[in-house]
């Protein structure tokens, strides 16, 4: 098995867990704030593994080039605005139909992966990306009680062009870190990944860190009077980043963010097990779409 997809699987599970956590902050701040805690308790962790690589292998600090600067600065501050636009989408009376063409991502990393670093697709892995795709949507419109005809026709709408922008702003950068990672030219994955990881965690905490103490000044006195658990989610989300920005060192965006997708298997293992949540049909359609769609990304490759 290619090492890219275990290490996946491990970062999309620690996603997961990482989101649980922040949902346990948004009692005590906003979902700005609780975004800001994932980056600047993030931080050390990200410090400590890449002093940590550099001690255990004897290698240098990599010296970044201007193409590695500005693929940090892109990604960093795509990722910073992709997620204010999920959370203004909420704002919305129909923010159900952002979210779910928010959902169009891997299609728009896969465009970008192209575009940018020339990443082609097989035809299989198009396909398993299709069809995971729509398990997502199905997922999205069952949650929110969002009909079909509705969802297209909705396609002209400033939600509908909000989720379609964050989509693509992840996409962008997702394709940035992989771009920056390759453009240091070192050997191997870990320490280009490690590195990157560093970079881009330092920008996006620098910079929040500016915007709240202007706009958000409470939410930032929040995220360290509540250190304990602040300190929770960027541990977790800093291990499901090393992760991340592993696999897409190491493989093709698109197809690592696709088979991330398996993040909504377990959500819907924890709400149906853990909270005895019920499943519509059409939920549990999505499931195996998406399901079914990431083996057949897998096994393609």
């Amino acid at each position: 098995m290619p090492l890219w997809i275990p290490i996946t699987i491990a970062a999309a599970f620690l996603q997961n867990m990482r989101s649980t956590l922040q949902k346990q902050l948004s009692g005590a701040m906003s979902a700005y704030g609780a975004t800001y805690v994932r980056f600047s308790f993030g931080l050390p962790v990200a410090t400590l593994y890449l002093a940590g690589i550099l001690w255990f292998t004897g290698a240098s600090l990599p010296m970044p080039n201007m193409a590695t600067m500005a693929y940090a600065v892109v990604g960093g501050l795509a990722q910073i605005v992709a997620t204010v636009l999920l959370v203004a989408l909420f704002a919305y009376r129909n923010f159900a139909v952002g979210t779910a063409y928010s959902k169009t991502e891997t299609v728009q990393t896969a465009i970008f992966g192209i575009v940018v670093l020339g990443d082609h697709l097989t035809v299989g892995a198009s396909l398993a990306i299709l069809v995971s795709l729509f398990g997502v949507l199905m997922i999205s419109m069952a949650k929110s009680d969002l009909p079909l005809v509705r969802f297209w026709r909705s396609l002209g709408e400033k939600p509908a062009l909000m989720g379609i922008a964050s989509g693509a702003l992840y996409g962008i950068s997702a394709v940035s870190y992989r771009a920056g990672a390759l453009s240091l030219g070192l050997e191997g994955f870990v320490l280009p990944a490690a590195f990157m990881l560093f970079v881009v965690l330092a920008i996006q905490t620098a910079t929040m860190t500016i915007w709240l103490w202007i706009y958000r000044r409470n939410d930032l006195k929040a995220a360290f009077r509540l250190w304990p658990q602040s300190a929770a989610v960027g541990l977790v989300g800093a291990l499901g980043s090393i992760g991340w920005f592993s696999a897409m060192t190491l493989q093709n965006a698109a197809y690592v963010r696709a088979l991330g997708q398996i993040e909504l298997v377990f959500t819907f293992i924890t709400s149906h097990i853990v909270f005895r949540e019920k499943t519509s049909r059409l939920e549990f359609l999505g499931i195996v779409l998406v399901v079914g769609g990431l083996l057949l990304l897998v096994l393609g490759r």
